[in-house]
């Protein structure tokens, strides 16, 4: 494993002109569910950068930058704290507060780090910044600038109470802008009273309550971590021309087979469809055999901004997710028409999650569902994620981007690629053989 050595480590602070939220900023129900779960991790790499132009100078213009960037979202810089009176989980800001800036070297080659297909996770730990998240109060933001040979990784970590992936990519875009001495395009909002939930503040209550008696220290969801370190992962791209050919195949097959094997299509599938229709059902052939029983299953996040009543401002800055757990017959995965008919089951959960959005809210309890652990696939972000359009900090875009927390076998990270179109895929599974077969499927139907 390549060193990694910690440089300097500084703070970050909000300008003192500043205006800070007056009070602690209470967080939803959909928030205060990560508080076991917390942490949401990215690093981006950059070739070339930190080498023309000189580290020093690329570090000096990402802390300036960040400095710019933290009036419009002071909270960033704040902590996570319990209000004990009202039984609250809350960011409260001070003007001494800040965001911890470590600046790193490694003796790691950029170029093989953004393009090797397979990936080390102890290196890729390292070049993201650790933050405390097992006790009260805590940080909810760090960043790491680390010098590699002949490039530049950029890692961010935020707590998932106070952000989900469209909020994490929003920060990433104005930093980046600001850095390119360019305006953000985008306003966060942070006022959580947008969310008009009747039973959700009793909900929050009642499930902080539980974890109560243990602050200041936060009871952590670690059972995984000791299979997480022996997860092997992978990262594959479905370019723009597979990705339309996907939606083809699919689309044609299900003419063909749709009736047979649950119900039709609703529609031509979309990108986030027709990737996870097309992982999904290579997943569920390495887990299972044609003649196994019982189904599979797929689990995935959706951002409700959109379908909440009233909906919420795009720039809503929070966690605002829903879960969905979607299933299949085996028999399905293994027959003629499979990414039809896990398409069609992908659109009727999608169709269900529309109707009645905050059904799926509690995802932990949704998550574990039904079934044996090893035939669900996990699923976060979204193909709608744009790390490789957003993430230009003034040397050019990443070579390459990843998520750090894939914890579970059969996890899948979805962002949209380079090209700007098609579909990159990063995947851990627990045993080899799973993953030679995953591969080869992807690679006999994508050529």
């Amino acid at each position: 494993m390549p060193a990694v050595n910690i440089v300097d480590v500084s703070y970050v602070a909000v300008p003192a002109m500043a205006t800070l939220p007056p009070e602690p900023i209470k967080l939803t129900a959909m928030e205060t569910l990560w508080l076991p779960v917390p942490v949401l991790q990215h690093v981006l790499f950059y070739e070339g950068a930190g080498v023309s132009p000189p580290f020093e100078t690329v570090v000096r213009s990402l802390r300036t930058s960040l400095g710019l960037t933290l009036p419009r979202f002071a909270p960033l810089a704040g902590e996570l704290v319990y209000l004990e009176d009202t039984v609250d989980l809350a960011i409260a800001c001070s003007a001494s507060s800040g965001v911890k800036f470590v600046t790193a070297e490694s003796d790691a080659d950029a170029r093989r780090l953004a393009g090797d297909e397979s990936q080390d996770l102890q290196t890729l730990e390292s070049l993201v910044p650790q933050l405390d998240m097992g006790r009260l109060p805590m940080p909810v933001l760090a960043v790491q600038a680390t010098r590699l040979q002949g490039g530049l990784a950029i890692g961010v970590t935020m707590h998932h109470g106070v952000a989900d992936g469209k909020s994490f990519w929003m920060f990433v875009e104005a930093w980046a802008a600001a850095c390119r001495g360019e305006a953000p395009t985008a306003t966060p909002c942070f006022d959580r009273s947008v969310i008009k939930w009747s039973s959700g503040e009793e909900i929050d209550k009642s499930f902080l309550r539980k974890f109560a008696p243990y602050f200041p220290l936060v009871p952590q969801a670690e059972s995984f971590l000791g299979e997480r370190k022996q997860l092997i992962r992978r990262t594959f791209t479905v370019d723009a021309q597979q990705l339309e050919r996907l939606k083809d195949l699919i689309a044609r097959d299900g003419e063909a087979h749709g009736e047979a094997h649950g119900a039709p299509l609703h529609r031509p599938p979309s990108s986030f469809v027709a990737v996870l229709a097309m992982a999904w059902t290579f997943f569920a052939r390495c887990k299972t055999s044609a003649a196994d029983d019982g189904d599979v299953f797929v689990f995935f996040f959706a951002d409700v901004r959109a379908r909440l009543d009233p909906p919420v401002d795009p720039g809503y800055f929070g966690a605002c997710l829903t879960g969905c757990r979607v299933s299949l017959p085996v028999r399905d995965v293994h027959a003629d028409g499979a990414l039809p008919a896990a398409a069609s089951a992908l659109q009727e959960g999608i169709r269900r999650m529309a109707e009645d959005p905050l059904a799926g809210w509690n995802f932990p309890s949704q998550a574990r569902g039904k079934g044996p652990a090893d035939r669900v696939m996990n699923v976060s972000g979204s193909a709608g994620f744009r790390p490789y359009d957003v993430a230009d900090f003034g040397w050019g875009k990443p070579r390459r981007t990843e998520p750090i927390r894939l914890n579970r076998d059969g996890q899948l990270a979805l962002v949209r690629a380079a090209d700007g179109h098609g579909v990159q895929i990063s995947i851990s599974l627990l045993q080899q053989a799973h993953m030679d077969a995953f591969k080869s499927q992807l690679l006999e139907l994508l050529g």
